[in-house]
């Protein structure tokens, strides 16, 4: 094969940040019903790490069968907030709420990577981040909001860290890579042990 591994997403990050490591990547966007299989999760009070989990193994696995013979990789992000799980916002003012609702407390990001090769799953991992949001003045949200929406609809909590986003928080704890949606380093020290990258 002339590349090391499928990435089975359509985020632009995440193909970016393969990229920037040197890995060839293949991109194939799976079809799965997320918020579907994300609700039958939380029907089952599955925690956030195992949906976290879930999700990124559904869209390894979908992609898996059409090419079993490539390392096929999918991933997902979780934000959990006070035993609550946020999705991604679908109006300007979800947003608006979701960034209210974290504002001045800390949240929880849970990065899921799943790695199939011949249809079977050979490695996982689910990395954490915290992050505390700053207490905001309506009127900066207001103006945060006229700048970056709908930008940030494609980003659960109303905000994109490596943007503007950045600016809304006092404190954060854990790895770059989980905030921006995938544990890299744990990946690249297993591809380097399979001999799948050089090391």
């Amino acid at each position: 094969m002339s590349f090391d591994l499928i990435l089975a997403s359509g985020s632009r990050i995440r193909a970016d940040l393969l990229k920037n490591a040197g890995l060839a990547i293949e991109i194939e966007s799976p079809r799965v019903d997320e918020e579907s299989l994300k609700q039958a999760l939380l029907q089952e009070e599955a925690n956030p790490r195992d949906i976290a989990d879930a999700l990124a193994e559904a869209k390894a696995a979908k992609i898996s069968r059409k090419f079993p013979d490539a390392y096929v990789l999918g991933c997902d992000q979780v934000l959990e907030h006070d035993g609550q799980i946020l999705s991604k916002p679908t109006s300007r003012q979800e947003a608006r709420d979701q960034i209210v609702t974290l504002a001045g407390k800390t949240h929880k990001l849970l990065s899921a990577a799943v790695l199939y090769h011949e249809t079977q799953p050979v490695w996982r991992h689910v990395s954490i981040a915290r992050l505390t949001m700053k207490s905001l003045s309506d009127d900066y949200l207001e103006a945060y909001l006229d700048r970056n929406w709908p930008d940030i609809g494609t980003s659960v909590g109303g905000y994109k860290l490596e943007k503007e986003g950045v600016r809304l928080f006092s404190r954060i704890h854990g790895d770059h890579f989980t905030i921006l949606g995938m544990p890299l380093i744990e990946l690249l020290n297993y591809l380097a042990i399979k001999g799948v990258i050089q090391s």
